[in-house]
């Protein structure tokens, strides 16, 4: 059982990644935020894989995992997230120049950082603390943004959404699990449900207050055909 629920948890976060991801780009041309919550759903579909061949520790496959958590873990859920969401809350449209460099950021950030993987550091496991921190607090700020649009409900799903969150990155490095394996599949099963669910609040998050920005004047509205499909 407690494998199934791990698959299932992993399976929602790609779903949510690919998904919401496809649907950044395309509806909103957001490809900051599109091209993140693709690299998230890469990294579940090659974790879920790793896992059903058997978690190989010696397989390419664990390499990669872990250079996909520190690639977001890093840049991609932290700065990344905060400046696609500055779009819809200050207007604001990074260069093409800066799209590429805050990837090329992440990769390089991944690289390194996920040589730490094997056992605790201090210094790594502060620092995924301290800007997952930073975050947060930017991610409150965003639920505020929706409750004074009148956005009540996305808001608080935002906020909840937001705690879990924040509880996952106290939780990770700090806080083991106590009766956990030493796969740490209780941990990793409820960090991945937590993810894909962030994911998925924070696109209908964008999308909502998107549209107050359109029916405010504030931004063009989608086409016809995007508006249909959003």
């Amino acid at each position: 059982m407690k494998e199934l629920l791990f698959l299932l948890a992993d399976v929602w976060m790609i779903y949510a990644g690919f998904s919401c991801g496809w649907k950044f780009i395309r509806r909103y041309g957001n490809y900051l935020l599109g091209l993140e919550w693709i690299v998230v759903g890469t990294s579940g579909s090659n974790f879920l894989l790793w896992s059903l061949l058997g978690g190989d520790e010696s397989s390419p496959l664990y390499w990669l995992a872990y250079f996909f958590d520190a690639f977001s873990r890093s840049v991609g859920v932290t700065l990344i997230l905060m400046l696609g969401l500055l779009r819809v809350t200050n207007r604001y449209h990074p260069s093409r120049t800066t799209d590429i460099g805050v990837f090329v950021l992440a990769t390089a950030a991944g690289l390194y950082l996920q040589q730490f993987h094997h056992e605790f550091h201090a210094g790594p496991a502060t620092f995924y603390l301290v800007v997952g921190l930073l975050t947060a607090v930017f991610a409150f700020w965003f639920a505020m943004r929706l409750w004074w649009a009148g956005e009540r409900r996305e808001a608080i799903a935002m906020a909840l959404a937001t705690a879990a969150g924040l509880a996952i990155v106290i939780v990770y490095d700090f806080f083991p699990i106590p009766g956990d394996d030493e796969y740490r599949t209780t941990f990793y099963t409820l960090a991945l449900a937590t993810w894909g669910t962030q994911m998925f609040v924070t696109y209908h998050a964008y999308r909502a207050l998107h549209a107050h920005n359109v029916f405010m004047g504030i931004e063009p509205p989608l086409n016809r055909r995007a508006d249909a499909r959003a």
